[in-house]
């Protein structure tokens, strides 16, 4: 078995002298600024924005700008038996892009141009580093739409996205990103060069290996170049905001939309304990009675109409209050909201840690009565906020990080949340993924067999482990 420079027991001079090696193999085909020894400066790349996740401190940040330059990272780290942990703009919220001691963090946020925009093939090539919002507007100059929009999307990298197959607000209708990823370049862990999938609007040749690296958190190859599908830009969506007096309520008025066929751009939900803090952070004057706040999109070419079908149905469903907006500047103030939740839910402890469980959506309203018990149990403001439409349902536990008492509680009720998503048929991440956070609920969730497979998946594509270890087993 080939130990990783984590394992292995070593002295300080042999571990300065490795890294002096390391170091030096990586000059040899990088420039001197794409390669940061700095401790200062590397220890700034050691871990995403997740709780609760240990990071190590690596060797050094290498920041390449061609695919060349990633192949040659790859061959030195399998030369040396070297672990390497590719990184976006650390956005993600389960530890997937820690550091382990002794790595080469592979920062791929130089790597950022948009190299081709077709209108005619509705396809985008990028490199990973480009920034999500980035992609959005340089496509919308064309007429056209790139759907995925996490809430981090000011932030966020493509080939982030990627690996954790991140979803949005918008998910209800246009789906995540691994429905919009069509082909990658993906440099292996021995620094060969592969390409999957097409760039037509149709293809089904051999395995998809294309979905198997969506998702797969940097533990497969390094994705160096991405071929997206594109929409026609959808109109501008009208908003209507509902109020209920119980989360149930909402959630039932979620299940008569979505039973009634319609297909919303957006439908999100909002528990009483986040309306609260929203209220309380922003002034927004939102109701005090309010228990769950439910906000429903249209972007169709008669969104007005759409609005008043929902309204009826929330209306139907117990609503006590359903305003509609008239134009795109109320349905912007309607969404500032929930744009604010999480913001507002880090304020009433100064951390967070933040759920992400699906669930079926005919199952909703018991999940959020179960987080409710779960928050009374351990005596924490726990708030929720959903994709509604998709069931994906966000607890952001609120906690004292000084506190060890209030720590241990935030991290216990996160996993009994866990465990109520999965006893109700959900799955432990719906976009978030796995990383270091969820490691022993994955094992839960897909059994011995699927852990199996999976790992014999990650051993023909890595068989030293040096891509990203220690995450997802």
């Amino acid at each position: 078995m080939i130990m990783s420079r984590s394992e292995a027991p070593r002295s300080e001079d042999a571990d300065a002298a490795a890294t002096g090696g390391l170091v030096d193999s990586l000059l040899g085909g990088l420039p001197a600024e794409a390669v940061l020894t700095d401790p200062d400066v590397t220890a700034s790349y050691a871990n995403d924005m997740a709780s609760f996740c240990p990071a190590g401190t690596p060797a050094v940040v290498v920041l390449p700008r061609t695919t060349e330059q990633v192949q040659h990272v790859m061959r030195t780290a399998t030369a040396l038996r070297v672990p390497v942990v590719p990184q976006g703009a650390r956005t993600g919220l389960s530890g997937a892009a820690n550091a382990s001691d002794g790595c080469i963090v592979l920062s791929l946020t130089k790597m950022d141009r948009i190299l081709e925009i077709n209108p005619v093939d509705r396809i985008a090539v990028v490199e990973p580093g480009v920034i999500n919002a980035a992609l959005s507007r340089a496509v919308g100059e064309h007429g056209l739409y790139y759907p995925p929009d996490p809430s981090s999307w000011e932030m966020c990298t493509i080939g982030g996205n990627i690996g954790t197959a991140s979803g949005g607000l918008c998910c209800v209708k246009y789906g995540v990103t691994a429905e919009y990823v069509l082909g990658l370049d993906v440099v292996l862990a021995d620094g060969r060069l592969m390409s999957t999938g097409r760039r037509t609007a149709k293809g089904v040749a051999g395995y998809d290996l294309t979905r198997l690296f969506v998702g797969s958190e940097g533990s497969l190859g390094i994705v160096v170049r991405a071929v997206l599908g594109l929409r026609p830009k959808p109109p501008e969506q009208l908003v209507l905001a509902a109020e209920f007096a119980s989360a149930a309520a909402a959630c039932d008025a979620v299940c008569r939309i979505m039973e009634g066929g319609h297909v919303p751009s957006l439908l999100e939900l909002m528990d009483r304990t986040t309306v609260e803090a929203v209220n309380d952070m922003a002034q927004m004057g939102l109701p005090e009675s309010t228990e769950a706040l439910l906000l429903a999109a249209f972007d169709t070419t008669a969104p007005a109409a759409d609005l008043a079908a929902v309204g009826a149905l929330c209306e139907a469903a117990g609503a006590t209050q359903v305003v509609p907006a008239d134009d795109a500047a109320e349905s912007e103030l309607l969404l500032q909201a929930r744009r604010l939740s999480l913001t507002a839910l880090e304020a009433v402890k100064g951390v967070t840690m933040i759920d992400d469980v699906c669930v079926p959506r005919s199952r909703l309203a018991e999940m959020l009565e179960g987080v409710d018990r779960i928050a009374g149990k351990y005596q924490l403001t726990i708030g929720v906020v959903a994709h509604a439409g998709d069931g994906n349902t966000h607890p952001t536990v609120c906690f004292d990080p000084a506190d060890p008492d209030e720590s241990r509680r935030a991290r216990d009720s996160f996993d009994e949340i866990m465990a109520l998503g999965l006893e109700l048929g959900g799955t432990i991440t719906g976009e978030h993924g796995v990383g270091v956070l969820k490691k022993e609920w994955l094992a839960r969730e897909i059994g011995p067999v699927g852990m199996e497979m999976q790992r014999a998946v990650k051993q023909a594509f890595d068989p030293l482990d040096i891509l990203n270890p220690g995450k997802l087993f």
